[in-house]
């Protein structure tokens, strides 16, 4: 906060408008910001790995292992992300709180639930109610990133799944007669090459998990969506030192210019990664740069 700000009523034009953006209020929003993408990090890598666990295993030999597989995939993609996120979170919660109170109070003779309430002891509570506020919010942020992954790992799963299965089979036959085990012809051959033609599903299913990073709000935790509708509403002298009218349409600008960016930027590093893949590859993209070469 600048010196000049302890009088917001004395500051016109620039102070001002310098005073309003750096208020603490505003200062969580940009907080917010690095939410977003620390939840993007922390998702991607971790939806891919649910992805390909469940491409594997939807391609097993394994009967119960290829069932668990494909229901998984279709469950999960059949349910709206939106009714998924209001459920599964809170089931999800009551889950780890049922089994920390089935361990930790064992004596508990009341039926944990009791009508439409779900209680258990204190002792099971996630997170605890004396726990500081910091706990509470990185419980609700895990939540929500372990929902996340669930939602699109079963997407990338899809994914990976079709692209195990478009690797020329003829390869994975000559794997097998030049005296590979079928561990080694996964790992040397089927999963280096699924890669070229699972990136373009990967690619797009990234750009629609940037998009659902709103529904962060849905599960409790402050997003910068939050924020913009928060920090725009119109304020009254009464209950603030700077005032202002519905500034809605600026904030959610702001954040329309930010997905447009980090959406151009990601395309740019995507097809970058894509052009690395196919280098030398009998695919088109790289029969495409066999030829602009030649040429």
């Amino acid at each position: 906060m600048f010196s000049y700000c302890t009088d917001p009523a004395t500051l016109e034009g620039l102070q001002w408008l310098s005073c309003y953006l750096t208020t603490g209020k505003h200062m969580s929003m940009y907080y917010a910001f690095g939410t977003v993408l620390l939840l993007l990090a922390i998702t991607a890598p971790t939806a891919l790995a649910f992805g390909f666990a469940g491409a594997s295993a939807a391609r097993s030999t394994v009967a119960p292992f290829r069932w668990f597989g494909k229901t998984y995939i279709a469950v999960v993609r059949g349910i709206p992300d939106i009714a998924f996120f209001l459920f599964f979170v809170i089931a999800l919660d009551q889950a780890f709180e049922y089994i920390r109170h089935r361990i930790k109070c064992p004596d508990w003779t009341e039926p944990v639930r009791q009508g439409n309430d779900f209680i258990v002891c204190t002792a099971a509570k996630l997170p605890l109610g004396n726990a500081p506020q910091w706990v509470h919010e990185t419980y609700g942020f895990m939540l929500a990133v372990l929902t996340f992954a669930i939602v699109f790992g079963a997407f990338a799963a899809n994914v990976l799944f079709g692209a195990m299965r478009a690797v020329p089979h003829g390869q994975l036959e000559t794997a097998e007669a030049y005296g590979m085990s079928r561990r080694q012809t996964f790992w040397r051959v089927l999963v280096p090459q699924m890669w070229v033609y699972a990136l373009p599903g990967l690619s797009n299913l990234w750009m629609v998990l940037i998009k659902a990073t709103p529904l962060l709000f849905l599960l409790g935790v402050e997003d910068i969506v939050y924020w913009a509708r928060e920090l725009g509403g119109a304020k009254q002298p009464q209950f603030t030192d700077y005032p202002h009218p519905d500034w809605r349409m600026w904030y959610f600008g702001a954040l329309l210019v930010f997905y447009l960016c980090f959406t151009k930027v990601s395309e740019v590093v995507l097809d970058r990664i894509m052009a690395k893949l196919t280098h030398g590859q009998a695919t088109t993209a790289g029969e495409r740069q066999r030829k602009a070469a030649a040429a």
